[in-house]
Protein backbone atom coordinates (compact mmCIF):
# COMPACT_ATOMS: atom_id res chain seq x y z
CA UNK A 1 0.00 0.00 0.00
CA UNK A 2 1.08 3.38 -0.86
CA UNK A 3 1.86 6.18 1.67
CA UNK A 4 -1.07 8.13 -0.08
CA UNK A 5 -3.13 4.72 0.28
CA UNK A 6 -1.82 4.20 4.50
CA UNK A 7 -2.93 8.07 5.30
CA UNK A 8 -6.64 7.68 3.77
CA UNK A 9 -6.95 4.31 5.53
CA UNK A 10 -6.50 5.60 9.06
CA UNK A 11 -9.66 5.96 11.21
CA UNK A 12 -9.29 9.87 11.29
CA UNK A 13 -12.36 10.29 12.83
CA UNK A 14 -10.93 8.40 16.15
CA UNK A 15 -7.71 9.53 15.97
CA UNK A 16 -7.90 13.12 15.09
CA UNK A 17 -10.11 14.40 18.41
CA UNK A 18 -7.91 12.14 20.22
CA UNK A 19 -4.76 13.81 18.62
CA UNK A 20 -6.09 17.35 18.92
CA UNK A 21 -6.70 17.11 22.75
CA UNK A 22 -3.07 15.80 22.94
CA UNK A 23 -1.92 19.18 21.20
CA UNK A 24 -4.14 21.14 23.65
CA UNK A 25 -2.53 19.44 26.64
CA UNK A 26 0.81 19.97 25.12
CA UNK A 27 0.35 23.64 24.88
CA UNK A 28 -0.87 23.80 28.71
CA UNK A 29 2.25 21.63 29.50
CA UNK A 30 4.50 24.09 27.76
CA UNK A 31 2.75 27.17 29.26
CA UNK A 32 3.12 25.99 32.98
CA UNK A 33 6.94 24.97 32.54
CA UNK A 34 7.36 28.80 31.13
CA UNK A 35 7.67 30.17 35.00
CA UNK A 36 10.36 27.52 35.49
CA UNK A 37 12.60 27.80 32.44
CA UNK A 38 12.88 24.02 32.82
CA UNK A 39 10.60 21.94 29.53
CA UNK A 40 11.80 18.53 30.11
CA UNK A 41 8.31 17.63 31.05
CA UNK A 42 7.00 19.14 27.88
CA UNK A 43 9.70 17.38 25.88
CA UNK A 44 9.13 13.96 27.22
CA UNK A 45 5.30 14.16 26.98
CA UNK A 46 5.45 15.39 22.91
CA UNK A 47 7.99 12.44 22.49
CA UNK A 48 5.43 10.08 24.72
CA UNK A 49 2.55 11.85 22.19
CA UNK A 50 4.27 10.87 18.88
CA UNK A 51 5.23 7.12 19.80
CA UNK A 52 1.80 6.51 21.04
CA UNK A 53 0.01 7.91 17.79
CA UNK A 54 2.72 5.80 15.84
CA UNK A 55 1.46 2.76 18.29
CA UNK A 56 -2.11 3.54 17.72
CA UNK A 57 -1.82 3.55 13.53
CA UNK A 58 0.43 0.54 13.84
CA UNK A 59 -2.39 -0.92 16.02
CA UNK A 60 -5.38 -0.01 13.90
CA UNK A 61 -4.16 -1.87 10.95
CA UNK A 62 -3.41 -5.11 12.19
CA UNK A 63 -6.43 -7.87 12.38
CA UNK A 64 -7.26 -8.35 16.23
CA UNK A 65 -10.19 -10.33 15.65
CA UNK A 66 -8.48 -13.70 16.56
CA UNK A 67 -8.89 -11.85 20.20
CA UNK A 68 -12.66 -12.60 20.50
CA UNK A 69 -11.79 -16.68 19.84
CA UNK A 70 -8.15 -16.78 22.03
CA UNK A 71 -8.86 -16.93 25.78
CA UNK A 72 -5.28 -18.50 26.39
CA UNK A 73 -3.76 -15.16 24.88
CA UNK A 74 -6.40 -12.56 26.93
CA UNK A 75 -5.84 -14.66 30.18
CA UNK A 76 -1.76 -14.93 29.64
CA UNK A 77 -2.68 -10.81 28.97
CA UNK A 78 -4.45 -10.54 32.28
CA UNK A 79 -1.83 -12.64 34.01
CA UNK A 80 0.77 -10.56 32.68
CA UNK A 81 -0.86 -7.10 34.03
CA UNK A 82 -1.86 -8.62 37.55
CA UNK A 83 2.70 -9.49 37.65
CA UNK A 84 3.16 -5.94 36.55
CA UNK A 85 0.78 -4.83 39.62
CA UNK A 86 2.21 -7.14 42.04
CA UNK A 87 5.92 -6.40 40.95
CA UNK A 88 5.45 -2.61 42.19
CA UNK A 89 5.14 -3.43 45.81
CA UNK A 90 8.67 -4.92 45.48
CA UNK A 91 9.91 -2.88 42.94
CA UNK A 92 8.21 0.36 42.84
CA UNK A 93 8.93 4.00 43.01
CA UNK A 94 7.25 5.66 45.54
CA UNK A 95 5.55 8.92 44.25
CA UNK A 96 3.87 11.30 46.69
CA UNK A 97 3.45 8.18 49.10
CA UNK A 98 1.90 5.63 46.54
CA UNK A 99 4.37 3.13 45.39
CA UNK A 100 2.76 2.80 41.83
CA UNK A 101 5.54 3.65 39.17
CA UNK A 102 8.71 1.55 38.00
CA UNK A 103 11.86 3.68 37.41
CA UNK A 104 13.47 3.09 34.43
CA UNK A 105 16.11 5.78 34.38
CA UNK A 106 14.80 9.14 33.87
CA UNK A 107 10.98 7.22 32.66
CA UNK A 108 8.93 6.34 35.00
CA UNK A 109 6.09 3.37 33.59
CA UNK A 110 2.91 2.91 35.37
CA UNK A 111 1.12 -0.30 34.60
CA UNK A 112 -2.50 0.42 36.10
CA UNK A 113 -3.17 2.25 32.85
CA UNK A 114 -2.92 -0.62 30.49
CA UNK A 115 -4.14 -3.31 33.06
CA UNK A 116 -7.44 -0.81 32.79
CA UNK A 117 -7.10 -1.37 29.04
CA UNK A 118 -6.35 -5.45 29.58
CA UNK A 119 -10.01 -5.93 31.93
CA UNK A 120 -11.85 -3.81 28.92
CA UNK A 121 -10.06 -6.96 26.50
CA UNK A 122 -10.98 -9.58 29.67
CA UNK A 123 -14.80 -8.56 30.74
CA UNK A 124 -15.58 -7.92 26.64
CA UNK A 125 -14.40 -11.85 25.95
CA UNK A 126 -15.84 -12.59 29.44
CA UNK A 127 -19.52 -10.90 28.96
CA UNK A 128 -19.30 -11.35 24.53
CA UNK A 129 -20.31 -15.52 25.63
CA UNK A 130 -22.17 -15.48 28.31
CA UNK A 131 -24.57 -12.74 27.52
CA UNK A 132 -27.41 -14.59 27.81
CA UNK A 133 -26.16 -15.55 31.27
CA UNK A 134 -26.16 -12.04 32.64
CA UNK A 135 -29.20 -12.12 34.08
CA UNK A 136 -28.30 -14.80 36.45
CA UNK A 137 -25.57 -13.73 39.39
CA UNK A 138 -23.40 -16.56 38.71
CA UNK A 139 -21.63 -14.25 35.65
CA UNK A 140 -21.59 -11.20 37.50
CA UNK A 141 -20.01 -12.50 40.14
CA UNK A 142 -17.43 -14.36 38.19
CA UNK A 143 -16.91 -11.06 36.58
CA UNK A 144 -16.24 -9.53 39.53
CA UNK A 145 -13.13 -11.87 40.29
CA UNK A 146 -11.90 -10.70 37.27
CA UNK A 147 -11.43 -7.41 38.33
CA UNK A 148 -11.37 -7.23 41.76
CA UNK A 149 -7.38 -9.13 41.82
CA UNK A 150 -6.15 -5.83 39.92
CA UNK A 151 -8.45 -3.40 42.25
CA UNK A 152 -7.19 -5.67 45.29
CA UNK A 153 -2.97 -5.34 44.07
CA UNK A 154 -3.42 -1.15 42.84
CA UNK A 155 -5.37 -0.27 46.25
CA UNK A 156 -2.38 -1.77 48.01
CA UNK A 157 0.23 0.88 46.18
CA UNK A 158 -2.21 2.50 47.58
CA UNK A 159 -3.74 4.27 44.92
CA UNK A 160 -7.69 4.93 45.37
CA UNK A 161 -7.80 6.83 41.85
CA UNK A 162 -6.57 4.38 39.74
CA UNK A 163 -8.47 1.51 41.98
CA UNK A 164 -11.58 3.57 40.73
CA UNK A 165 -11.00 3.81 37.39
CA UNK A 166 -11.03 -0.56 37.34
CA UNK A 167 -13.87 -0.17 39.42
CA UNK A 168 -15.60 2.30 37.27
CA UNK A 169 -14.60 -0.10 34.41
CA UNK A 170 -16.48 -3.33 35.36
CA UNK A 171 -19.40 -1.54 36.90
CA UNK A 172 -20.01 -0.05 33.43
CA UNK A 173 -19.93 -2.61 31.33
CA UNK A 174 -21.59 -5.22 34.04
CA UNK A 175 -25.03 -2.27 33.24
CA UNK A 176 -23.78 -2.17 29.33
CA UNK A 177 -24.68 -6.05 29.62
CA UNK A 178 -27.97 -6.10 30.77
CA UNK A 179 -28.26 -6.51 34.93
CA UNK A 180 -31.63 -7.42 37.14
CA UNK A 181 -32.78 -3.96 39.24
CA UNK A 182 -31.96 -6.55 42.17
CA UNK A 183 -28.78 -7.38 41.82
CA UNK A 184 -27.72 -3.77 40.92
CA UNK A 185 -28.90 -2.82 44.59
CA UNK A 186 -26.76 -5.92 45.91
CA UNK A 187 -24.23 -4.43 44.64
CA UNK A 188 -24.95 -1.00 45.65
CA UNK A 189 -25.23 -2.00 49.07
CA UNK A 190 -21.79 -4.06 48.71
CA UNK A 191 -20.09 -1.00 47.80
CA UNK A 192 -21.37 0.77 50.53
CA UNK A 193 -20.39 -1.75 53.35
CA UNK A 194 -16.89 -1.63 51.53
CA UNK A 195 -16.87 1.73 51.59
CA UNK A 196 -17.51 1.43 55.17
CA UNK A 197 -15.20 -1.04 56.01
CA UNK A 198 -12.24 0.95 53.98
CA UNK A 199 -12.68 4.07 56.12
CA UNK A 200 -12.63 1.62 59.35
CA UNK A 201 -9.18 0.13 58.67
CA UNK A 202 -7.76 0.81 54.81
CA UNK A 203 -7.62 4.35 54.04
CA UNK A 204 -5.15 6.46 55.38
CA UNK A 205 -5.26 9.75 57.01
CA UNK A 206 -4.65 11.91 54.06
CA UNK A 207 -7.04 9.99 51.77
CA UNK A 208 -9.72 10.27 54.74
CA UNK A 209 -8.60 14.48 54.64
CA UNK A 210 -9.01 14.69 51.78
CA UNK A 211 -12.66 13.18 51.23
CA UNK A 212 -13.62 15.38 54.49
CA UNK A 213 -11.91 18.22 52.83
CA UNK A 214 -13.90 17.77 49.68
CA UNK A 215 -17.54 17.73 52.07
CA UNK A 216 -16.45 21.03 53.90
CA UNK A 217 -13.65 22.90 52.10
CA UNK A 218 -13.56 25.75 54.74
CA UNK A 219 -12.19 23.06 57.69
CA UNK A 220 -8.41 23.23 56.30
CA UNK A 221 -8.17 25.76 53.33
CA UNK A 222 -4.46 26.43 53.55
CA UNK A 223 -3.86 22.62 54.16
CA UNK A 224 -5.30 19.59 52.92
CA UNK A 225 -7.92 21.81 50.98
CA UNK A 226 -5.59 24.21 49.37
CA UNK A 227 -4.76 22.43 46.26
CA UNK A 228 -9.66 22.21 45.66
CA UNK A 229 -9.49 25.81 46.54
CA UNK A 230 -6.73 27.05 44.37
CA UNK A 231 -8.28 24.79 41.67
CA UNK A 232 -11.27 26.63 40.92
CA UNK A 233 -9.31 30.41 41.81
CA UNK A 234 -8.00 29.33 38.95
CA UNK A 235 -10.50 28.78 36.43
CA UNK A 236 -12.40 31.71 37.54
CA UNK A 237 -9.51 34.23 36.97
CA UNK A 238 -9.63 33.00 33.50
CA UNK A 239 -12.81 34.50 31.94
CA UNK A 240 -14.03 34.41 28.95
CA UNK A 241 -10.74 34.19 26.78
CA UNK A 242 -8.30 33.74 29.64
CA UNK A 243 -5.00 35.07 31.03
CA UNK A 244 -3.06 34.15 28.26
CA UNK A 245 -0.16 31.34 27.41
CA UNK A 246 2.34 31.53 30.61
CA UNK A 247 0.01 34.42 32.19
CA UNK A 248 -1.81 32.80 34.69
CA UNK A 249 -0.85 33.72 38.15
CA UNK A 250 -2.04 30.64 39.41
CA UNK A 251 -0.36 28.25 36.81
CA UNK A 252 3.12 30.22 36.86
CA UNK A 253 3.40 31.08 40.44
CA UNK A 254 2.87 27.84 42.11
CA UNK A 255 -0.77 27.88 43.64
CA UNK A 256 -1.98 25.81 41.56
CA UNK A 257 -0.38 21.82 42.47
CA UNK A 258 -0.03 19.74 39.68
CA UNK A 259 -1.01 21.98 36.89
CA UNK A 260 0.70 20.32 34.01
CA UNK A 261 -1.31 16.60 35.24
CA UNK A 262 -3.82 16.85 38.12
CA UNK A 263 -5.08 20.26 37.80
CA UNK A 264 -4.17 20.69 33.99
CA UNK A 265 -8.00 21.44 33.10
CA UNK A 266 -7.71 24.53 35.66
CA UNK A 267 -4.73 25.52 33.95
CA UNK A 268 -6.41 25.62 30.99
CA UNK A 269 -9.68 27.73 32.40
CA UNK A 270 -6.75 30.54 34.02
CA UNK A 271 -4.72 30.68 30.52
CA UNK A 272 -7.19 29.98 27.69
CA UNK A 273 -10.97 30.83 29.77
CA UNK A 274 -14.18 29.79 29.01
CA UNK A 275 -13.74 29.66 24.95
CA UNK A 276 -10.68 26.91 25.64
CA UNK A 277 -12.62 24.90 28.26
CA UNK A 278 -15.20 25.20 25.62
CA UNK A 279 -13.03 23.69 23.02
CA UNK A 280 -11.90 21.39 25.43
CA UNK A 281 -15.26 19.84 25.86
CA UNK A 282 -16.30 19.68 21.66
CA UNK A 283 -13.26 17.45 21.15
CA UNK A 284 -14.27 15.58 24.02
CA UNK A 285 -17.02 15.17 22.75
CA UNK A 286 -16.32 14.14 19.30
CA UNK A 287 -14.11 11.43 20.40
CA UNK A 288 -16.80 10.33 22.55
CA UNK A 289 -19.57 10.07 20.04
CA UNK A 290 -17.32 8.31 17.44
CA UNK A 291 -16.14 5.88 20.03
CA UNK A 292 -20.37 5.51 20.79
CA UNK A 293 -20.93 4.83 17.31
CA UNK A 294 -18.92 2.12 17.18
CA UNK A 295 -21.14 0.49 19.93
CA UNK A 296 -24.16 1.37 18.30
CA UNK A 297 -23.01 -0.10 14.59
CA UNK A 298 -21.02 -3.34 16.17
CA UNK A 299 -21.28 -6.42 14.37
CA UNK A 300 -20.17 -8.73 17.50
CA UNK A 301 -20.97 -8.55 20.86
CA UNK A 302 -16.93 -8.40 21.75
CA UNK A 303 -16.63 -5.51 19.24
CA UNK A 304 -19.36 -3.82 21.04
CA UNK A 305 -18.45 -4.73 24.45
CA UNK A 306 -14.94 -2.98 23.87
CA UNK A 307 -16.19 0.72 22.23
CA UNK A 308 -18.58 0.33 25.45
CA UNK A 309 -15.95 -0.10 28.17
CA UNK A 310 -13.13 2.16 26.53
CA UNK A 311 -15.81 5.12 26.26
CA UNK A 312 -16.87 4.17 29.99
CA UNK A 313 -13.31 4.37 31.07
CA UNK A 314 -12.83 7.97 28.60
CA UNK A 315 -16.12 9.04 30.61
CA UNK A 316 -15.39 8.10 33.76
CA UNK A 317 -11.64 9.80 34.07
CA UNK A 318 -12.86 12.75 32.23
CA UNK A 319 -15.88 13.27 34.73
CA UNK A 320 -13.40 12.46 38.22
CA UNK A 321 -11.00 14.88 36.75
CA UNK A 322 -12.93 17.79 35.69
CA UNK A 323 -15.01 17.10 39.15
CA UNK A 324 -11.82 17.63 41.17
CA UNK A 325 -10.75 20.53 39.37
CA UNK A 326 -14.32 21.88 40.55
CA UNK A 327 -14.60 20.91 43.54
CA UNK A 328 -17.47 18.21 42.88
CA UNK A 329 -15.07 15.17 43.54
CA UNK A 330 -12.36 14.53 46.20
CA UNK A 331 -9.11 14.86 44.76
CA UNK A 332 -8.05 11.25 43.79
CA UNK A 333 -5.12 12.18 41.45
CA UNK A 334 -6.95 10.73 38.06
CA UNK A 335 -5.75 12.53 35.01
CA UNK A 336 -7.12 14.19 32.19
CA UNK A 337 -7.44 11.62 29.29
CA UNK A 338 -5.16 12.53 26.54
CA UNK A 339 -4.47 15.83 27.79
CA UNK A 340 -2.87 15.24 31.27
CA UNK A 341 1.15 14.91 31.74
CA UNK A 342 1.95 11.09 31.66
CA UNK A 343 3.80 8.83 29.08
CA UNK A 344 1.66 5.99 30.52
CA UNK A 345 -1.47 7.17 30.31
CA UNK A 346 -0.75 8.75 27.05
CA UNK A 347 0.15 5.79 25.71
CA UNK A 348 -2.47 3.47 27.14
CA UNK A 349 -5.08 5.39 26.09
CA UNK A 350 -3.71 5.24 22.28
CA UNK A 351 -3.42 1.72 22.43
CA UNK A 352 -6.86 1.82 23.45
CA UNK A 353 -8.23 3.32 20.40
CA UNK A 354 -5.47 1.18 18.20
CA UNK A 355 -7.34 -1.91 19.28
CA UNK A 356 -10.71 -0.02 18.47
CA UNK A 357 -9.65 1.25 15.11
CA UNK A 358 -8.34 -2.40 14.28
CA UNK A 359 -11.89 -3.92 15.36
CA UNK A 360 -13.54 -1.64 13.48
CA UNK A 361 -12.05 -1.79 10.60
CA UNK A 362 -12.17 -5.72 10.09
CA UNK A 363 -15.54 -6.22 11.36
Amino acid sequence: MSFKGIVFSINWRLIAPAFLLSCFGLLSIFSSSLSRGDFLNFEKQLAAVVISLVVAIFIGFMDLRFLKANSYLIFSLYILALISLAGLLFLGGYTRGIQGWYRLGPVSVDPEPFTAIVLIIVLSKYFSSRHVEIQMLKPIIFSGIYALAPIALVLLQPDLGSSLSLIVIWLGMVLFSGIRARHLILIAVLFGMIFAFGWSFYLHDYQKQRIIAFLNPEIDAKGVAWSANQSKIAIGNGGLLGQGIGKGSQTQYGFLSEPKTDFIFSAIGEEFGLLGIFILFVLFLALFWQIVSVVFHAHSNFTGLFAFGFAFLLLAQLCINIGMCLGLFPVVGIPLPFVSYSGSFTLAFYIGLGVLMSLERKE
